[in-house]
């Protein structure tokens, strides 16, 4: 027991030890002046803090909106966007300047009596009353619209967004790129106008600031967090919103908090913690379905190897997937977040090649056998790591410069760990390619990679011997022996070599032939318009690696309804061949002849039992 208590008594002084050791270090981050991946999370969960959204009736409402809000603190900015529903709906995103002043805000509005009058009596249907930062905006009277509006001694902010939501249609886009100068100025403008914007990262911190609320009564120390596509700075534009729900709180630096004396009683769990999970969970998604504003359409996936609720924040417009066990998808959101960091030719790279395949067919909104967005990006990683002067380190190199306050172990016993500074890792990058010399050389570089022998592991940063059969094999880099790739069939594998072959030979024609002139660029496509291909202008077939039959096996055999063959004489020019098909021809006929005598005999005998035993049962 003694020793126990030891054990208990060294980790806790650890511990201790990391979370200080954690805040130096963010100190240092912050005063280099880039933040590091839980800075950027921390400043947009207290960005959420400081909003609110508003339902309103039209963008023309934002004059009288933004007078009446005035009232409660300094709006430091307002953003605009519509939801497409039966009609179009319009919202305004405010920031205040401080926390305080959107609770204000909050704290002044009113239910509607419409709907929570009657939500005292069972069975009656009315909403029940949520504090909640989605409102709406009432029509005021006459006399009071006026009065509102002569109060105002200031000049109304400017909306700083106006749709902000909309992504840019293909139409445009396809205009903006032929207007380009060049195809690395193509790569560049689709990046900007194609990921996920400032108001759409605002949004999705509001939905996770909104579950996070709606249960802090009862768990004070739960926080929700955004991970995945949404953070790490590869999100584009309409991208769903993942979040995990964690329980156990932020800890201060000084950790006083864990020397208290006073431990809250808690409730001890007879169940395993999958099952257990589980069920909390199911509760969780009928607290969201039930009372809180906007959330739709919840659906429990609760038999997935990680648990989640999915449903629709309808005054978002926005899909998004909860858990509560994925912690190693939040710190997977935080390595690519900082190999995006490291370079500024690895995001725009990632957004090309991501949208190349999505006009391929490569990708797929929904889950299957064809690769995803994450491996992917696995796959461009891994080839910024195999240039001749990388660009990125291997993860191996981050984890040798991790310190103290690096440690990151999850629940399951996952380690994390690895550098978060990465001027600590010692990575200087020495290539000067360009971003459309970087696209050419990925499609060369995977339409030459041995997918049948070899794995993909950006931990060691080179190819591995294949352990197992899969078609593909991309080692993930913080659960080692699971595949990323493993849902990826033979046929899409094959596929992939394909289009990044025609991908390669259409980039390098594009390449030769860029002295068009400024009229030519205008009026035909170039480019990456060229390589973004549309479903009618198909490149090479795949006899390569699918070649047709010399001869169909059925046609040696059909034959017409009066017994003459149907096909047309077969003209062999080896005599061995001819051979070998007759010989074929004369055994299957045999094998044919002694199975329908075969069949002919077994069913004479089992009629003759048949009648027997009738005889007898008669008798």
């Amino acid at each position: 027991m003694n020793t126990l208590m030891r054990r208990v008594q060294q980790l806790h002084h650890w511990r201790t030890y990391c979370i200080k050791q954690c805040a130096v270090a963010g100190t240092e981050a912050a005063a280099k002046g880039k933040p590091n991946y839980e800075e950027l999370i921390g400043s947009r969960h207290q960005q959420a803090q400081r909003s609110i959204v508003v339902q309103v009736s039209s963008e023309k409402s934002y004059n009288e909106l933004y007078n009446y809000c005035s009232r409660f603190g300094r709006i430091v900015t307002a953003h605009h966007y519509c939801v497409q529903h039966e009609d179009e709906l319009h919202y305004m995103l405010l920031e205040y300047a401080n926390p305080g002043e959107a609770t204000a805000a909050i704290d002044s509005s009113a239910y509607n009596a419409e709907l929570s009058s009657s939500a005292g009596g069972a069975g009656s249907g009315g909403g029940i009353p949520v504090r909640s930062p989605f409102l709406w905006f009432r029509a005021a009277a006459a006399g009071r619209r006026t009065q509102a509006k002569l109060s105002a001694n200031h000049k109304t902010l400017p909306l700083a967004t106006i749709d902000g939501t909309r992504p840019l249609g293909q139409e445009h886009l396809q205009t903006l790129l032929r207007g380009a100068e060049s195809i690395e100025q193509q790569l560049l403008l689709l990046y900007e106008h194609t990921r996920l914007n400032d108001l759409g990262v605002r949004m999705r911190f509001l939905a996770a600031l909104q579950v996070q609320q709606a249960i802090s009564g009862m768990f004070p120390d739960a926080r929700a967090q955004p991970f995945g596509s949404s953070v790490n700075g590869f999100g584009k534009m309409g991208c769903d919103l993942d979040l995990i729900l964690r329980f156990d709180g932020e800890t201060t630096a000084n950790g006083q908090r864990e020397l208290s004396r006073l431990v809250y009683h808690t409730k001890e769990n007879l169940t395993n913690g999958r099952s257990q999970t589980q069920r909390q969970m199911e509760c969780i998604g009928d607290m969201l379905h039930l009372f809180l504003p906007g959330v739709c359409h919840v659906r429990r996936i609760l038999q997935a190897r990680v648990p989640i609720i999915k449903y629709h924040h309808e005054h978002l417009d926005l899909e998004v997937d909860l858990s509560m066990s994925n912690l190693t998808g939040f710190y997977m959101s935080e390595l690519l977040y900082m190999f995006g960091e490291v370079d500024p030719r690895v995001r725009p790279l990632t957004f090309s090649i991501r949208r190349w395949a999505q006009s391929c067919g490569l990708t797929n909104p929904s889950p299957g056998r064809w690769i995803s967005n994450f491996s992917l990006s696995c796959l461009v990683m891994y080839f910024l790591q195999q240039l001749r002067q990388p660009i990125l380190p291997s993860i191996s190199a981050m984890v040798k410069a991790a310190a103290a306050a690096d440690i990151r172990v999850t629940e399951d016993g996952i380690n994390c760990t690895f550098a978060r500074d990465m001027e600590r890792v010692s990575f200087p990058s020495r290539n000067t390619s360009s971003l459309s010399e970087l696209l050419l050389q990925f499609f060369e570089f995977y339409s030459q990679f041995d997918f049948h022998n070899r794995a993909i592991s950006l931990n060691e940063g080179r190819a591995l011997a294949k352990p197992d059969h899969s078609a593909m094999y991309i080692v993930n880099p913080l659960e080692q022996l699971l595949n990323v790739s493993k849902n990826v069939s033979l046929e899409e594998c094959e596929r992939l070599r394909i289009e990044v072959r025609n991908a390669a030979w259409i980039l390098e024609s594009e390449v030769e032939n860029s002295t068009l002139s400024e009229q030519e660029r205008q009026e035909q496509p170039w480019g990456l318009l060229n390589l973004f291909k549309h479903p009618e202008k198909s490149i090479i077939r795949p006899n390569m690696f699918f070649k047709p039959r010399m001869v169909e096996v059925s046609d040696l055999f059909e034959k017409s309804q009066n017994g003459a063959s149907t096909m047309s004489p077969v003209n062999y020019k080896n005599s061995t061949v001819r051979q070998q098909v007759q010989s074929i021809k004369a055994a299957t006929r045999s094998e044919l002849k002694q199975m329908r005598e075969s069949s002919t005999a077994t069913a004479t005998a089992t009629t003759t039992s048949t009648s027997t035993s009738k005889t007898k049962r008669s008798r």
